[in-house]
Order: C-alpha cells, then structure tokens, then sequence
C-alpha cells in the first residue's frame, strides 16, 4: 500500500468525525452556552495562547465577531479530537469483531474525556450520547434495505451525518434555552419607589429620534474574555478584600445587600469600540459603595493601587482612587443583575474605560506594588478615564424634507453641556438639542480629581437642517462640562481607546 493510499480518510473516519461533530451537539443540548460546553475549556485556552498583537487586531477589525469565530474554532476542535476517540472505540470493535462494541465503548470513552475536561457529567452524558446514536445508526444502516447496488460505505457515512444533523437540531433547540442576557428595559411590577421614578424619567426624557436608542439602552453590549459566561452559584460566592491591609475581610452577597445602598445611572464604554461604534451603554444601577467595604479593611498600600478578581480568572489594576464614588452594583434596571453582566456582584468605577468595571467580583486585592492587569499584559492601556465622544447614530428625512441626525454623546465624570453639529464637514457648527440629565448632582464626597463632579451618564442629542440637496458630511462634537472642546485629532482603539470627532457622509 502506498503512503497516499495510507493517509486518504477511510469511511470509518467520516463516522468518528461525525460522531465527534454529535458529541459537541450532545454536550451543548444539556448544557447550552454555559462553562460546562465541552467547547468552553478550549475556547478559554486558545485564547490565552494568542499572542496579544492578534488579539489586539481581531477587536479592533472584528469586535465580538472574532470571539464568537474563536468559540466555532473550539467546537470544531473539540469535534476532531472526540471524533478522533470514537474511532479508536470503532477500531477495537472491529478487532473485537462486535457490532456493539462501536457505540458503548466510544461513548463511555467520550464520558470520560469531557468528565475530566469540563467535571460535568451532563455535558460528558450529552457528549456520549450523541456518539453512541450516531454510532449506533451507523453500525445498523447497512441492515436495512435499500436499492440494488447501493454502497454500504456510503450508507454508513450518510446516516451518520444525517444522525449528527438531528442530534444539532435537537441540540439547537435545547441548548439556545439558557440566555444569559439582560430582560427588555421594563419597569418591574416589584420595582422600588426609586427604581420606578428613575425608569420613567428616563423614558420621559428620551429624545423621539428615529433609530437612536432611548436613555436606558436596551441592548447593553457585553465584551467578556470568554465567549461562554461563568456561571457562579449565589449560595457559595463570597466577596474578599485582601492584600496590603489590615485585616482581611470576606462578605457574602447577603452582607452587601444588606449595607446601605444607592441607585443611579452609569454609562459604560469599551476601550476597543470603534470611534462610532455601538458598544456604549446605559443602565440604572443599584449597589452599595466600594469604598466603604474597602475602609473597613483598612488599606496599607505604598502604591495605592488595587487589583479586582473576577469568577472568569479576569483580572484588572487601577489606582485606589479611582473607586471614590463607584459602586459594587447587585441590580440593573431594577432586576437581579444578569450573568452576562456579572452576577451576582460587578464593579462599576466613574468615568473609566468599561474593562476596570470587572464582572463577577470575588476579590479586592490592595497591591503593594503596581501591576498589570489582564489587557495591560496584552498591550492595552484602557485604565484611565473615557475619552469624550459624541455620536452619529441616526441620519433621518423628515416629512417636510429636513434632515436630523442624532447620537448619544458622553464625557464620564467631566460631563456633556453641549453638543456642536456642522453639515459642512467643519467650517461652521451649530449646536444640537440635547436631552434632560438623567441626574443633576453627585453627593460623593473628596478631593477634586478623585470624585466625580459630574454624573457618569451619557446624553442624548438631537439636529435638524435644510437639506443642502447634495452629498454632504455631518461633524459632531461634545462639549463637556467645564467648555473643553473635544479633541478633533482621530486615534484608533488600541491601545489607549478610540478618540476624535465623529462624521458621517449623508446623501
């Protein structure tokens, strides 16, 4: 036999690929995206192994897309590497010359494999059972009749993909059952006095454009460093302030919830969006001060920095000072807050770029000597404040013939007094309608630089024009607080976050 003729798949090997392929269907349809997704382990392990260049570029070129193209990699990976051990079971059956063999020894092989990579048995049970029927229809298809001259092998491959197509279908509809998203933005019928009173104001406030979403995001992004959120059991999580301190010190969700807490608006943006992008939010948050569970372990830091942990393994450094005014929240917009982000406890810091507002928070570490969080380690350099935007996300034609654009534009903590619009791509500006501010004042307490003047929330805005009947390019720009115009100069997302005024071409 020549070595082509050695190499060249073998029927048997479509089989095992297939069984492989039901295997990961199998593992998802009991457990959906969710840690135990035979997928999951190696999804979390490619991404570390990818140098920090690639990482860099598959967010800025691709955004979440590159994350969810990682997860289908994984899958595919796991689907060969399971594959390949249901034809090692197909293998020793066919020495053992027992048509049962195939099925039960491959899928009790697969039971094991996805046990010790994932410690879940119904993942490894999903697993192994999507081998074993594929296998199972495999080894009998050629029993049943068919067409004079039809080829046994090729029986065998096509019910083995048909079977592998059935367990994904099965899998589709079972495992897309466990979303982690938030609910849709609506005022809960047990929603708080203050919760309620906060919800219609911003919907009251909300600017009627076409395509411009309200005050209350009802989609808020999520960017994670695994594509499948953990999943934390309430009863067992605890909260730990550790390192340079006095006294350590470990609360469990019920310690926090029963602090004195607050509710108020924050926005969040990513450091990796592009300029006018869409992964920039606002929700109603409802929490307890971060600092006031830091103090009561007293930090004894040189360097003044902390270190948040989170149930994923992510990890993020920042100054201490950052979190005067930030807030361990436990609710969105009056609801639980979701697993995608981060329940049952996230932190949000004021003003700050969205990747130190870590999600699923086990720990506070007080650091004695500065370090790099996860993105610094990979080239990123997203711990300081937001830069100021302002938007262009809806280009409208009015009934009358005029034109209107509109956005969100946001500053952090500066906060936003205006927005300038110009149709001429920059020679002349005129300024934009702007919505009602979601919150007036802030009542933190410290020193200037360390707490925020101004609420952390985002404004809507709002322009109409005669339409100059020809293509032309919309300019926009935000005036924060205090009559500091936003920088013009464009910048890219890495590594210190997108920065620059927003155009759009409008025909």
């Amino acid at each position: 036999m020549s070595q082509r003729a050695r190499l060249r798949p073998t029927t048997d090997d479509g089989v095992a690929l297939f069984a492989g392929v039901a295997a990961v269907a199998g593992s998802f349809a009991a457990v959906g995206f969710t840690p135990p997704f035979v997928a999951s382990p190696l999804e979390r392990w490619l991404t570390r192994q990818m140098p920090g260049a690639i990482v860099a570029t598959a967010i800025q070129y691709l955004g979440s897309l590159g994350q969810q193209l990682n997860l289908v990699l994984a899958a595919l990976l796991a689907a060969v590497v399971l594959g390949g051990v249901a034809r090692l079971g197909m293998a020793i059956g066919d020495a053992l010359y027992n048509r049962a063999v195939p099925p039960v020894l491959a899928g009790t092989l697969v039971f094991a494999l996805v046990t010790i990579v994932t410690g879940s048995f119904p993942s490894s049970g999903g697993a192994a059972l999507g081998t074993g029927v594929v296998l199972a229809v495999a080894t009998l298809s050629p029993a049943v009749p068919a067409p004079e001259g039809a080829s046994p092998d090729r029986r065998r491959v096509l019910a083995s993909l048909g079977t592998a197509l059935g367990v994904g279908a099965v899998a589709g509809v079972l495992g897309s059952g466990s979303s982690t998203g938030p609910a849709p933005v609506e005022i809960p019928e047990n929603a708080s006095t203050e919760v309620r009173g906060a919800l219609q104001t911003a919907a009251d406030n909300s600017l009627a454009v076409d395509g411009l979403e309200p005050l209350v995001s009802q989609q808020f992004y999520t960017v994670d460093i695994n594509a499948v959120d953990p999943e934390v059991d309430v009863t067992d999580w605890s909260l730990s302030v550790t390192g340079a301190v006095e006294e350590e010190i470990t609360l469990d969700i019920e310690d926090i919830r029963s602090m004195d807490s607050r509710t108020e608006f924050n926005t969040l943006r990513c450091v990796g969006e592009n300029l006018n992008g869409k992964k920039m939010d606002n929700a109603l948050w409802t929490g307890v001060d971060v600092m006031d569970i830091v103090e009561r372990a007293n930090p004894q830091s040189d360097c003044e920095c902390v270190m948040l942990r989170a149930a994923d393994d992510y990890y993020e450094e920042f100054p201490i000072a950052a979190l005067n005014g930030g807030m361990l929240a436990y609710q969105m917009n009056g609801r639980p807050l979701p697993r995608s982000h981060g329940y049952p406890l996230r932190a949000l810091v004021p003003g700050h770029w969205g990747e130190i507002n870590v999600k699923w928070l086990t720990e506070i570490e007080v650091l004695e000597r500065e370090a790099d969080g996860y993105w610094e380690e990979r080239g990123w350099h997203g711990t300081g404040p937001v830069e100021t935007v302002a938007k262009i996300h809806a280009v409208n034609t009015l009934p009358e013939g005029r034109k209107q654009v509109g956005g969100h534009a946001y500053a952090g903590t500066r906060g936003v007094s205006a927005v300038e619009v110009s149709t001429d791509g920059g020679d002349t500006w005129n300024e934009a309608t702007l919505s009602e501010p979601l919150m007036e004042s802030v009542d933190w307490e410290g020193d200037p630089g360390q707490t925020p003047h101004a609420p952390d929330v985002w404004r809507q805005w709002a322009y109409e024009y005669d339409d100059p009947g020809r293509r032309h390019e919309v300019v926009a720009r935000a005036i924060e607080a205090d009559g500091t115009v936003q920088p013009e100069e464009r910048r890219e997302s890495f590594p210190n976050g997108p920065s620059g005024w927003v155009s759009r071409t409008v025909n």
